[in-house]
């Protein structure tokens, strides 16, 4: 019942100030600025071709202000949540449960845009960390028309901004637990299991709308007990010269353009981890 990768989370502890820097990182305005009443939280949202990214931010005294306050107080800003995209939200929990998932039962959600005061609505279930090895992974049905969440403009043009999410990285260190989850009982598609000795890595790709999660396990390890971790974001471009050009004049810590791993890809890493997200610019020829 997952058709796509709706958007990703990340948790940030000032708002204003990681809305700046990913203003300038995508290249992009922002889709939507507003608060969670009931949640305790306030959120920016950009809405890229193919998923949003959403920075999220502990506001107020709602219930899930604390927990959000104390995850980023743990851990520091940085990917968060992986929200999946369904055309119904309790179908999702049913097979999620048939599955082996505790799924919880499906919440209404309200948002309120800051400034115009325009309400979007959806419906979530959320798995628990204990059964996603420590990862926030919920299921999200949208209430509410899409064209309320316009798409986030281009700061200067097309081609020197961001244009979607290609792929988020996963870090695990049990793989095979770890692909049993997105596999079996998420229900994505196996794209790919390899290892590659000459990195010292094994990574499986698991693709849904067109976006890859990506789990990345190390070859050498014998733990195999701690929890996964999200960790970087791979964004795609149009022209990833023009993008790397723009961000260099924003100030940032860019690589050269350099053949990637996947051939007929050119990459570029943005140093730094902004908003704690480890982050790589792609293109495909």
């Amino acid at each position: 019942m997952l058709a796509t990768l709706d958007h990703i989370v990340i948790a940030v502890g000032d708002l204003e100030a990681a809305t700046e820097v990913q203003t300038r990182l995508l290249g992009r305005r922002p889709s939507w600025r507003g608060v969670h009443p009931t949640f305790g939280t306030a959120n920016t949202l950009f809405r890229l071709d193919n998923l949003y990214v959403e920075l999220l931010a502990p506001r107020g005294s709602g219930g899930f202000a604390v927990p959000l306050a104390e995850w980023i107080e743990r851990r520091g800003e940085g990917l968060f949540a992986l929200a999946f995209g369904t055309p119904d939200v309790a179908a999702a929990a049913l097979e999620f449960r048939q599955n082996g998932l505790s799924a919880q039962e499906p919440a209404e959600g309200l948002g309120t845009e800051s400034t115009k005061g325009t309400e979007r609505r959806w419906s979530t279930v959320f798995l628990p960390t204990a059964e996603t090895r420590g990862i926030t992974l919920f299921a999200i049905e949208h209430r509410s028309a899409a064209n309320l969440l316009p798409s986030a403009v281009p700061v200067e043009d097309e081609a020197s901004a961001i244009s979607g999410c290609d792929h988020v990285v996963v870090r695990t260190s049990d793989p095979d637990r770890s692909s049993d989850l997105y596999g079996r009982q998420l229900g994505l598609r196996l794209a790919l299991d390899k290892r590659f000795p000459e990195w010292g890595i094994r990574l499986v790709f698991f693709r849904i709308g067109g976006v890859t999660v990506e789990l990345a396990a190390p070859l050498a390890t014998t733990e195999r007990d701690g929890e996964d971790h999200l960790w970087g974001v791979s964004y795609r471009t149009k022209d990833v010269e023009a993008v790397r050009r723009r961000l260099v004049r924003e100030g940032f810590d860019v690589s050269e353009v350099r053949p990637g791993r996947k051939p007929g890809t050119r990459v570029s890493t943005v140093n730094g981890e902004p908003s704690g997200v480890a982050t790589l610019l792609i293109a495909h020829d």
